[in-house]
């Protein structure tokens, strides 16, 4: 079978479908992508740029459309070049988010084409409103949330069939697109995720000098790709004066870069981080709360085998992967009472808190600090997130779509 994968930021969620599918005889894999990003063996990748610049006169409300064409133009010109050199896809699986499966249908009529279904965006009910000290939208910015979905429905309209990484991703679509997608994770590759109690991470302190963290200490993690409300950050800073003080021994290490992410920029053009520290730092101890930026995927791992209890925060979102991982590697973790949090907390025995409450945020976290280190953790198993289980029903998704 030829699969051709189309994702700007390749292999991203195809991290392991790509994989199996490239070791498998008999199988041609091929990626379209923007970025460079390390791809799984036996994948060849295709890199593809914008064929033209933006426009300075596009009407506001369809800066986003434009952008979307402009990666579905530049990425079918990669697929017919693709063509040309003699391939052509029985299948092609794509993230429609950014507009690059538009157009794959013309180039490729008689391959199947497959959506990867992240989310759909609504103007109310999800991340959208769910802060009330944040601004409401106004009515320009309500009407581009609303045409942000269009790329969204017109790739629905020309997929054979559809797949979404949990039940309520697949929930944030409208009714008639649900009946398209199926629901089958990414997968979790839990023997990554075994815990090591040789694990080591060395920061660099705000005086100069480094400590090197390990199994055993009193290290409370928080993990996400920015620092936002998206991701709870501004509650999980109100709940450290209070954790802080109640276990002072404790070290906070805060893992994620600074730069605005998904939703809304702070107020005075400052950083989340420098915006929650002018309103808590006073109250902290900045000797015991380390600021990593993104962490390498290998002090990633070293982290989660180090922690002693992880929160995750999240406003009804995309679910982060480090919920997801910190949860199964057995590390405890203490996490948002929000819809994409629940789906899965119960059956990985994660404690939830009402998301704004950030007096039992701090609590539930040193009450989990004071229990005794944990020895060798074994990771939780959920079936509906197992790789080899997950592995198995893409492959039968896409030979059956």
């Amino acid at each position: 079978m030829k699969i051709l994968f189309i994702h700007q930021n390749f292999p991203a969620q195809f991290l392991h479908l790509a994989a199996d599918l490239a070791q498998t005889p008999g199988n041609q894999v091929v990626a379209l992508c923007m970025h460079q990003r390390a791809a799984p063996a036996g994948v060849t990748v295709r890199r593809y740029q914008m064929l033209r610049p933006a426009s300075p006169d596009i009407h506001p409300l369809l800066a986003d459309q434009e952008t979307h064409v402009r990666h579905a133009e530049a990425c079918a010109a990669a697929a017919m070049q693709l063509r040309r050199d003699g391939f052509a896809p029985d299948v092609v699986l794509a993230h429609p988010g950014w507009g690059e499966a538009l157009f794959i249908k013309d180039v490729f009529p008689h391959a199947k084409l497959l959506l990867y279904c992240e989310y759909y965006y609504a103007l109310e009910g999800q991340d959208v409103g769910f802060d009330p000290a944040l601004p409401p939208l106004s009515l320009p910015e309500r009407w581009r949330l609303r045409l942000r979905n269009s790329t969204n429905l017109l790739s629905m309209e020309l997929a054979d069939g559809a797949v979404s990484p949990t039940r309520w991703q697949r929930a944030t679509y409208p009714a008639w697109a649900q009946e398209k997608i199926g629901v089958i994770h990414d997968g979790i590759d839990s023997e990554r995720l075994r815990f090591d109690p040789g694990a080591r991470l060395a920061l660099t302190l705000g005086d100069g000098t480094t400590r090197s963290f390990q199994p055993g200490d009193e290290v409370v993690s928080y993990v996400a790709r920015h620092l936002e409300p998206m991701r709870g950050f501004q509650v999980f800073m109100r709940a450290l004066p209070e954790l802080l003080r109640r276990r002072p021994q404790a070290h906070v290490i805060v893992a994620g870069a600074e730069a605005c992410g998904y939703g809304h920029a702070a107020p005075g053009g400052a950083s989340w981080k420098q915006h929650m520290l002018d309103e808590v730092g006073a109250g902290i101890d900045l000797g015991r709360v380390h600021f990593t930026g993104q962490l390498a995927p290998g002090d990633y791992l070293a982290l989660l085998s180090i922690s002693r209890v992880h929160a995750y925060w999240s406003v009804p979102f995309v679910l982060s992967w480090s919920f997801l991982e910190a949860a199964i590697s057995g590390l405890p973790v203490i996490a948002s009472a929000t819809p994409p949090v629940l789906e899965f907390a119960s059956r990985l025995d994660v404690p939830t808190i009402a998301f704004f409450d950030a007096a039992a945020f701090a609590g539930a976290l040193a009450e989990r600090c004071a229990a005794a280190p944990q020895g060798p953790r074994q990771p939780r198993h959920l079936a509906e997130t197992d790789l080899a289980q997950c592995l198995a029903r893409q492959r039968h998704w896409l030979a059956t779509s």
